[in-house]
This record gives structure tokens, C-alpha cells and sequence, in this order.
């Protein structure tokens, strides 16, 4: 599995670029940001997901750990391959899409070409029971009605978020107190506090 790729741009076409990495080149699918901030002869690291099947192998990058967790927890999603997962995480910053799900914002997925209403409803439905689950896997019981910040660390990293990152961002979103005490609040004050930075 290849996990990553460091190298110079040596092509950029309409949806992928060519990384080239001691002599090989590898063609990796990117979102248009990526391609947007590329140039060719210049230098590049992407965080890729390496893609086999029985007849294709692919790779799709990404500029940061967060876009590429974000991108798997997609995959876990019925209907939800990788060219629709990688529209999805080009559209907007990770933080705002997984704000939009937590939020239940069926607009701003449907905004996105290749969304319907049906695939939204789909995709909010499931992430958003993984986030809810990522917090009772941190060791808590379903009756506690106070998130604490193991369990706001433990759903950001089920959205693909850093440990440091993700804790930053929940010792703020425990520490606000107008941020209300249910997990599913927090991690929204969390996401809110990553998209400011």
C-alpha cells in the first residue's frame, strides 16, 4: 500500500497530476485546490489512498491527514466510491463538510455535483452515527450525558483529525461554557474552532 508520495510535479492534467518519485511517476487523483496550487517542476507531498481492485489500481491525494480520514470514513458510506468521495472532500474544507453532516445540512451536500438528496440523507445518516460511536468507543457509557474531552479527541479522530489537533480543539469546545455538555455539541464546537484556524 502506498501511503504516501513525496516528489516533483511532473505533469498536471484535468483531475490527477504525475508525482514523480525516484524515477517512477505516479499519476494521483487530487481535488482541484490541489491542482490549482501545483506547478509543474515543483515540489509536492500528498497523503494518498492507494486503491486495488481485480481490474484498476488508483491513487487519490490529499494535502493533509485530516482530507484523507475524512476521504476513508466516506468510503464506509453505501454508495459512496472513491470519485464521489473525493468530489465530496474537494468541495470544502474537511471540517466544514463533517460540521454540514453533524448539522444535518442536506443543502450543502446536495450542492455538490454528483449528490442527490437521497446520497446526503445517506451519508449523514451514517457518519453521523460513526462520530456518535467514536465517543462511546473511548470507554463511555450511553447513559452519561456529559461528553468529556477523551471522548471529543476520540470522535475528531474518527473524522481523520490529528491527537494534537484534536485535542486542541476539544479542550476549547469543553472549556466553552456555552457549548452545551452532549458530545454531539462539542465535537460541532470542535469543528467550528478547526474551521477558524
Amino acid at each position: 500500500m502506498i501511503a504516501s508520495v513525496e516528489g516533483v510535479v511532473g505533469a498536471i492534467a484535468a483531475d490527477s497530476l504525475v508525482v514523480e518519485v525516484g524515477g517512477i511517476g505516479y499519476r494521483v487523483f487530487v481535488a482541484p485546490s490541489v491542482l490549482a496550487s501545483a506547478s509543474a517542476g515543483g515540489k509536492l507531498k500528498l497523503h494518498t489512498y492507494h486503491l486495488v481492485r481485480e481490474d484498476q489500481q488508483a491513487l487519490f491525494g490529499f494535502r493533509g491527514a485530516d482530507e484523507l480520514g475524512f476521504f476513508n470514513l466516506l468510503l464506509t458510506v453505501t454508495g459512496v466510491g472513491p470519485k464521489v468521495a473525493m468530489a465530496i472532500v474537494g468541495s470544502r474544507p474537511a471540517a466544514d463538510l463533517q460540521l454540514a453532516i453533524l448539522q444535518q445540512d442536506q443543502a450543502m451536500l446536495v450542492a455538490i455535483p454528483g449528490i442527490g438528496k437521497k446520497l446526503a440523507e445517506r451519508i449523514i445518516f451514517e457518519l453521523k452515527e460513526k462520530v456518535s460511536a467514536a465517543g462511546i468507543a473511548a470507554g463511555t457509557s450511553a447513559a452519561m450525558s456529559t461528553a468529556s474531552e477523551n471522548e471529543v479527541v476520540a470522535a475528531l479522530q474518527a473524522l481523520g483529525y490529528s491527537l494534537g489537533e484534536a485535542r486542541e480543539a476539544s479542550r476549547l469546545a469543553v472549556s466553552d461554557r456555552a457549548v452545551g455538555a452532549g458530545l454531539e455539541e462539542r465535537v460541532k464546537a470542535a469543528l467550528r474552532t478547526l474551521l477558524r484556524d
